[in-house]
């Protein structure tokens, strides 16, 4: 363990994520393990530009483990995309004598620990907290499962009302860039079509879907949609598009978009797990002496990535299960 690390920073930037408290405190508490300081900023990147800092211990962190969001707190900066702005968030930092930094969050907010990595050689480990699950070199991110339940949940609950009156459901989840809550809820919800961004033919693929459907006498459909699929159509638009094209089927089309109640919530307990292993992966990765890396998990294991890495954009989706919804969803 490296002498050379007496207090180590944690944040939480971006969108939150269920999930997001439980590695706070998974943080916290094995800083408190180790036998060193860990001080936590308030407002993301914000708060290292304010100096919105304060002491953690074990304590400061007792009952947050089961709450969903982060007590931290989490906002968008864009005072720290300009150089002043990180030569100001890297002042405060020393200042405050923070000799590491723990950051949680997506896409974004690796992209700009990068940035002070780069310009600073200031050490700084990642923890992926996003519900889309899109980030490279870990199997499951923060909020994913969390996310998907609540998805599924909803979706069953409005197959009772499109069974009960015939009726088509165009439902959109999240997923600007991956197709992963879509696809994985989908098939737990036994939809009839998924929408994907990650496929280009998906609007060819859901009208003749949904005349195979209509002549084997489905009377209603639920139809889950990722807000970034590539069909060129808002959701509104694809209840409009159908409409028009399959207006002799005379079907009863209704949109909903769950929007940010997936975000909400308590974690589930494989998201406090999950969470759990990370943050302390987290904090044992600095004091090794490990830095700039992001600390995921694959087939189970705790792994580390680089930043740069994870940051990359990601293409691969689970074409077998695209497979397993194409042969139940008939």
């Amino acid at each position: 363990m490296s002498k050379n690390i007496r207090n180590i920073a944690v944040l939480t930037s971006g969108g939150d994520a269920p999930g997001m408290n439980a590695a706070i405190r998974a943080v916290v508490r094995a800083c408190s393990f180790y036998k060193i300081d860990c001080t936590g900023v308030y407002r993301g990147y914000q708060g290292l530009l304010d100096g919105d800092f304060e002491n953690l211990d074990a304590r400061s962190v007792r009952n947050v483990i089961n709450k969903g969001g982060t007590f931290l707190k989490s906002s968008r900066c864009e005072d720290f995309r300009k150089p002043e702005g990180r030569k100001l968030a890297y002042d405060n930092l020393k200042s405050a004598g923070v000799d590491a930094l723990i950051v949680i969050g997506g896409n974004g907010t690796f992209t700009g620990a990068q940035l002070l990595i780069d310009e600073y050689n200031f050490p700084v480990v990642g923890i992926p907290a996003t519900i889309d699950n899109d980030i490279n070199g870990t199997d499951y991110t923060l909020g994913y499962d969390t996310a998907l339940n609540t998805v599924v949940e909803a979706i069953d609950k409005i197959r009772d009302t499109a069974s009960s009156h015939n009726r088509l459901f165009l439902i959109e989840v999240m997923g600007r860039d991956a197709g992963d809550i879509a696809l994985n809820s989908g098939v737990g919800a036994g939809a009839e079509e998924i929408m994907i961004p990650e496929e280009s033919d998906s609007l060819n693929k859901l009208m003749k879907s949904l005349k195979i459907s209509r002549e084997k006498g489905k009377t209603s459909s639920i139809i889950v949609v990722a807000e970034g699929d590539k069909s060129g159509k808002n959701v509104f638009e694809l209840a409009d598009h159908i409409n028009d094209d399959l207006d002799d089927y005379d079907y009863d089309i209704r949109v909903s978009v769950l929007g940010h109640i997936q975000r909400g919530g308590k974690p589930s307990c494989f998201d406090r797990v999950l969470a759990s292993k990370l943050g302390v992966g987290a904090v044992e990765a600095i004091l090794n002496g490990t830095y700039n890396v992001m600390i995921g998990v694959e087939r189970k294991k705790v792994v580390q990535i680089s930043l740069k890495d994870a940051i990359e954009p990601r293409h691969e989706f689970d074409q077998e299960l695209r497979r397993v919804a194409d042969i139940t969803s008939v």
